[in-house]
């Protein structure tokens, strides 16, 4: 079960890159300690002195390695490519134990029809995630966000709803609010950490409407309540 008496620093690990960069900044913005994690710490260090320089941000940034990120934070967000994924949360695993992991990856590939869905052994990269560091308590979320979006002061996401999933409902309720941080709209009960199987792959329509459209895209959801509070208590 999660435990809302751990540090609130939240943890970026591949912070440096476009969508990790992106919440990062939001969350900052928010109001929200963040740490950024890289394989270069330097390059961590030189992209949070980036994020700190825009506009309205009152909560600090810093920049480290993945190790020292994960370490300091008690919610880590995983927003790394799939290659190399389960190699990094094995090296990062005696600190991820015990820690609300958000993943937001998604296993793409791409060839000359476009993106598709790569199948993972797990069922999804979170579940992966989960079956590598049972003690932590991982949920999946942010997969559909688009970063330049998240990088940009002006842009509104208040009408982008973010799909949460995850087998702790506790850590759930605890990312929707963060999600509600991130763009100023709602987080979504999504149910269950197999929801990843879907939620993942469904990044690649995005990425092809995107293209066919020339836009940026994003999800929501069609006949919720008003107002979104909490998720329907259901039996699990």
């Amino acid at each position: 079960m999660f435990d809302s008496s751990l540090p609130q620093t939240i943890a970026v690990v591949g912070g440096t890159g476009p969508q990790g960069s992106g919440l990062a900044y939001r969350l900052a913005r928010a109001g929200h300690p963040v740490v950024i994690g890289s394989r270069d710490p330097h390059r961590a260090a030189a992209r949070a002195a980036e994020l700190s320089a825009l506009p309205g941000v009152p909560a600090p940034i810093r920049g480290t390695s993945n190790e020292e990120a994960v370490a300091e934070a008690g919610i880590v967000i995983l927003a790394v490519p799939y290659e190399g994924h389960a190699e990094l949360v094995r090296a990062l695993a005696a600190g991820l134990a015990g820690a609300l992991v958000v993943s937001c990856v998604n296993p793409l590939g791409f060839d000359r029809n476009g993106p598709y869905g790569l199948p993972v052994p797990a069922g999804s990269a979170a579940e992966e995630a989960a079956g590598i560091v049972p003690d932590a308590v991982v949920t999946g979320a942010f997969h559909h966000l688009a970063a330049p979006l998240l990088l940009d002061p002006d842009a509104d996401l208040s009408h982008e709803d973010v799909l949460v999933c995850g087998d702790d409902a506790t850590a759930r309720q605890r990312v929707m609010a963060l999600a509600t941080d991130v763009t100023g709209g709602r987080g979504v009960d999504a149910g269950r950490l197999r929801m990843a199987r879907q939620l993942e792959p469904l990044t690649a329509v995005l990425i092809s409407v995107n293209k066919r459209y020339r836009t940026r895209s994003g999800v929501a959801l069609t006949g919720l309540p008003q107002p979104l509070l909490t998720s329907v208590p259901v039996k699990e």
